[in-house]
């Protein structure tokens, strides 16, 4: 996997290639070529969600090859560690398209990642999907000016979505499933979590559960007593989450201070594999909002592109491996049709996506739409899904089409309704 080994020589050795690309200098037509089609793949590698971004982008490129890549020519993913770091993804966009010449990028789960690639996807005219990030504002500005903006596509739930997905999931499990009540949201201060709060704000009533609180904590947090204590003073029924960048502590801490209140909502850590082992157990009755697990069928896709992943890696995905293993073939399929590499007609394209994913169908919301090139949402669509850890293992509980369990929790922190 390339890595980006940038600095200030780059700039000045790529700058006439950016400014020609920018200008609108003529992207290689599939036709006339059979050079690889490059991909880029921008991830935090060193992270436990990013690090399946690049494998399961790989295992999708393996497959397209394997059946004749598109119209001959080989797909090449072409990866870049970011070290999670926004100005080194922009350094990575950028030697990706000038020196490596790929024709669309897949990056990053960190919203504030992709936010800072956006400006530059619209500048470079190159397609950017993201396979992770969240955040309401990667969408608004391809709503607001379509027609400079309309170069990235959210290749996963925005957190608006994700909040409805939630509160869909508290009303069947929380409040019709344990009468639960009320609820204190606990979120991560992130730029995807602003947009969550505000929407579990508005959604939660709905569902039944009367929000007493909303608490916000730095992503550097170490010490969550006393966050816990003060919830425990509220007595809610629920702590409703949304943590992505944190996860291990507040739940080790949860499990070894006994907190007397469960645990629901989104927690990214808890998608990986490793949570159980990172947490020394502590996870058990943890639950989130996820895409896909392992071990669920969401659709016919799902659990070959997971054996398929453990295989080749020797564990589970993290569900960037899922989305971006989708968005090769998004991509892919995109050039198919265009018949080209042309970013203008792969655009069009990718907004005509209609197919079966890993974790869903997958469509983009259209250009008069709210969430202009966001993945839609809704049991038609990808609809999410809630599993909970329990002995070990992954158990999906939502929605009931695919329930593998129940939900339960620790003797601590079970509910007393």
């Amino acid at each position: 996997m390339a890595k980006s080994r940038l600095g200030f020589g780059y700039f000045l050795r790529t700058s006439a290639a950016l400014a020609a690309i920018a200008s609108g200098a003529a992207q290689p037509s599939l036709a006339q070529s059979n050079d690889p089609i490059r991909i880029g793949v921008i991830a935090e590698v060193q992270s436990i969600a990013g690090a399946a971004t690049p494998g399961g982008a790989q295992i999708a490129a393996d497959e397209i090859n394997a059946r004749g890549g598109v119209d001959g020519r080989r797909i090449e993913i072409i990866a870049y560690d970011n070290k999670s770091s926004s100005a080194d993804s922009v350094r990575a966009f950028q030697r990706a398209v000038a020196d490596d010449k790929v024709s669309a990028v897949i990056a990053s789960y960190i919203s504030e990642v992709v936010l800072a690639l956006e400006p530059w996807a619209a500048r470079l005219h190159m397609p950017l999907i993201t396979p992770g990030a969240a955040s309401n504002e990667i969408t608004r500005p391809i709503h607001a000016d379509y027609d400079k903006n309309k170069y990235t596509f959210h290749g996963y739930l925005t957190s608006a979505s994700q909040a409805l997905a939630v509160c869909d999931a508290a009303k069947d499990l929380l409040v019709d499933g344990m009468k639960m009540k009320t609820a204190v949201i606990m979120s991560e201060d992130a730029a995807w979590t602003k947009p969550l709060d505000a929407g579990y704000e508005e959604c939660l009533p709905k569902a039944g559960l009367k929000v007493l609180d909303h608490i916000r904590f730095s992503p550097d947090t170490t010490d969550f007593t006393p966050i816990f204590n003060k919830l425990e003073a509220q007595k809610p029924d629920v702590i409703v989450t949304g943590i992505s960048h944190v996860g291990v502590q507040p739940t080790v801490q949860w499990k070894n201070q006994q907190v007397p209140i469960p645990m629901f909502g989104i927690s990214a850590q808890a998608l990986s594999p490793s949570f159980w082992g990172d947490t020394n157990g502590a996870a058990e009755g943890i639950p989130s909002l996820a895409v896909a697990t392992s071990s669920t069928a969401v659709t016919p896709k799902t659990k070959p592109f997971a054996a398929a992943f453990r295989a080749r890696f020797g564990s589970d995905p993290a569900y960037t491996g899922y989305t971006a293993y989708d968005d090769v073939y998004l991509i892919a399929d995109a050039i198919r049709r265009a018949g080209s590499t042309d970013p203008d007609k792969m655009v069009a394209e990718l907004e005509k996506t209609d197919t079966i994913g890993t974790i869903g169908r997958l469509q983009f919301y259209g250009r008069d739409e709210p969430f202009t090139h966001g993945l839609k949402y809704g049991s038609d669509n990808v609809s999410g899904m809630v599993f909970q850890w329990q002995n070990g293992k992954q158990v999906t509980l939502w929605p009931a089409k695919i329930a593998e369990g129940r939900l339960t929790y620790p003797s601590f922190a079970r509910p007393t309704n």
